[in-house]
């Protein structure tokens, strides 16, 4: 099933496939995650098409530069990001899903992103 992601300004929007569903939903705890509260849903990067947007679409990277948070330019909400723990794969904001409400997210695994192994010191 193909799912339609947008920001709240409806500038960006993406067209998501999840061929596991919806299953295997986090959040992260690492420095920018724990600020955006986000629940995710991963799925590879080919299963994700940018349909409108790019030109709005704004990035934001820090620290090691392995992980791509990407987000309206307009509205500033975040839709999407490369994570560094797999750049293979897209997470997707849940929140940015049309159709999905946050009782439909309610289950989740915490990730330890705040104690990630390329942040370990030699």
């Amino acid at each position: 099933m193909t799912y339609k992601v947008t920001c709240h300004c409806g500038a960006i929007e993406l067209a998501v496939d999840f061929p596991d569903g919806l299953s295997g939903l986090k959040r992260c705890n690492c420095s920018i995650c724990r600020r955006k509260g986000a629940i995710m849903a991963y799925t590879a990067g080919e299963n994700v098409t940018l349909v409108k947007g790019e030109d709005v679409l704004s990035t934001y990277s820090f620290h090691t530069h392995a992980a791509q948070h990407h987000f309206c330019s307009v509205c500033g909400i975040y839709t999407h990001h490369r994570p560094r723990f797999d750049p293979s794969k897209v997470g997707i904001n849940t929140g940015c899903i049309e159709g999905i409400t946050p009782g439909d997210v309610a289950e989740y695994e915490l990730m330890d992103g705040a104690n990630h192994p390329m942040d370990a010191k030699s």
